[in-house]
């Protein structure tokens, strides 16, 4: 917790880079995805997964999958103490190996300051690489009072059309992230929230620009 706290007090929740600022993303040219995937009743080892895709293209430029040890155990809250070492390692390959290649942002298959302590998988890895980090989560994370109740059920049918939002506010006030309906194919939302070095409302606009499908390209590829 104490180390949590430490590095949750560097997270920038707005806008640092001149794209972000534009509309249309001018200048933006390279996206990152990143994920971590187990085997099925192992828990020791995962494939870890960094993907660079062009801008607004989506090609893939560069793609870094391999198979790691994670030795740290799961607990409830602290996912990025197992998970964001083998990513970090990955991002600090492609720098060194293909550092033009450097994604100016990363999409994180997980939460940012949507976390029991406002600090999720997105803001950790985003403090430890000083990346613009975006959380892109596939199922609500039940904190601040937010349940996947039959109210939010039906705050998620309302969503009609490919880009609509809702903001998901917690009992304390804040808002934590938004919830999104990435393309007309898929009634199931994503859970997008602020990771490192980038608002809440860019965060949603960059997913929907990056979604062909319900996943966004750079987590999907």
């Amino acid at each position: 917790r104490r180390e949590q706290a430490r590095l949750k007090a560097s997270v920038v929740e707005e806008d640092t880079e001149q794209w972000q600022k534009d509309p249309h993303f001018s200048g933006l040219q390279r996206v990152g995805g990143v994920d971590l995937s187990y085997i099925k009743g192992d828990e020791s080892r995962a494939c870890a997964s960094l993907v660079v895709l062009s801008f607004p293209a989506l090609e893939v430029l560069y793609q870094d999958c391999r198979m790691v040890a994670v030795t740290a155990p799961y607990v409830a809250g602290f996912l990025a103490f197992r998970e964001v070492p083998v990513l970090v390692e990955a991002v600090q390959r492609l720098q060194q190996e293909e550092p033009q290649l450097q994604p100016q942002v990363l999409l994180v298959d997980g939460n940012g300051l949507l976390h029991p302590r406002g600090f999720g998988t997105a803001c950790h890895l985003g403090v430890l690489t000083d990346l613009p980090c975006i959380g892109v989560a596939k199922n609500l994370l039940h904190v601040d009072g937010l349940v996947r109740d039959e109210l939010h059920r039906e705050q998620v049918r309302s969503l009609q059309r490919s880009g609509e939002t809702f903001p998901l506010t917690g009992t304390s006030g804040k808002v934590l992230g938004m919830v999104l309906r990435s393309c007309s194919n898929s009634s199931r939302p994503l859970y997008v929230s602020v990771g490192h070095r980038v608002s809440l409302g860019t965060a949603v606009r960059l997913v929907r620009a990056c979604c062909r499908f319900r996943i966004p390209e750079p987590i999907r590829q």
